[in-house]
């Protein structure tokens, strides 16, 4: 059954592609009305004009003062999806302190600064949705060369559940996806990175089970779902939508 998200409010952060574009578009078409933030203000742009129901902010979620000055500037938010984040390939080897630091401020700290700045809203409304993106690599599974990446997805999961555990009784629900390998964007630049796109392509997918990647709307679909009220008795969970990686 598909819900409506009719009169909620949706703030996405790094909307402008993947994930976070195909569940801004998704949250929309539910009836949602989507503040589409991402550091690329054009690209945003360019999506919001394919709806009324999607607004456009620029948003550096490394810069902790335009994150409040944004939260400020828009309606009480019912819906958070943190979505930013980037991937490190190496080991322990290769990740140097400016690495590491890197890694935390982008997966975990910005959504840190993010939800302390949405979150006292939502617990004066007695009611909101906490939606973050982590990883099946994180706490749930280890992965060759993705040292630094796991260690700050998990650090995400254990955020997850210590927000829901701290709110549970005040209306919030907190929630982790963590997807398995999923086309995109960035991944298409890790993959030409390599010096060969096709043999790069070809191990992601075998790595994956079903033999395939998977797709941002297969991840928004999830994310719609805990965006609602059919979810409204599920929180601090990690829901893995990896395409049977985790098995």
């Amino acid at each position: 059954m598909e819900q409506s998200l009719k009169g909620k409010t949706a703030l996405v952060t790094a909307a402008a592609n993947g994930i976070g574009r195909a569940s801004a578009e998704a949250l929309a078409a539910r009836g949602a009305h989507v503040i589409a933030t991402d550091i690329d203000e054009s690209a945003v742009a360019a999506m919001a004009k394919s709806s009324d129901s999607i607004t456009a902010r620029q948003l550096d979620v490394l810069d902790a003062k335009a994150i409040e000055a944004l939260v400020a500037s828009v309606s009480p938010v019912q819906i958070l999806l943190n979505c930013a984040g980037w991937v490190h390939d190496g080991t322990i080897l290769d990740c140097d302190e400016a690495i590491w630091d890197r890694a935390f401020d982008l997966n975990a700290k910005a959504m840190y600064r993010v939800t302390k700045a949405v979150l006292p809203r939502m617990l004066d409304s007695g009611a909101g949705s906490i939606i973050n993106i982590a990883s099946i690599v994180s706490s749930e599974k280890g992965a060759p060369r993705r040292f630094v990446y796991g260690a700050s997805k998990a650090a995400i999961i254990g955020m997850t559940k210590a927000i829901a555990a701290d709110f549970v009784r005040d209306g919030i629900r907190c929630n982790a996806i963590c997807p398995g390998t999923v086309q995109s964007p960035s991944l298409n630049d890790r993959l030409a990175a390599t010096g060969d796109f096709d043999a790069a392509l070809a191990a992601f997918k075998d790595r994956q089970p079903m033999g395939r990647l998977g797709q941002p709307e297969e991840i928004a679909e999830m994310v719609c779902y805990l965006a609602g009220d059919l979810s409204a008795f599920t929180t601090g969970q990690a829901f893995a939508v990896d395409g049977g990686w985790s098995i």
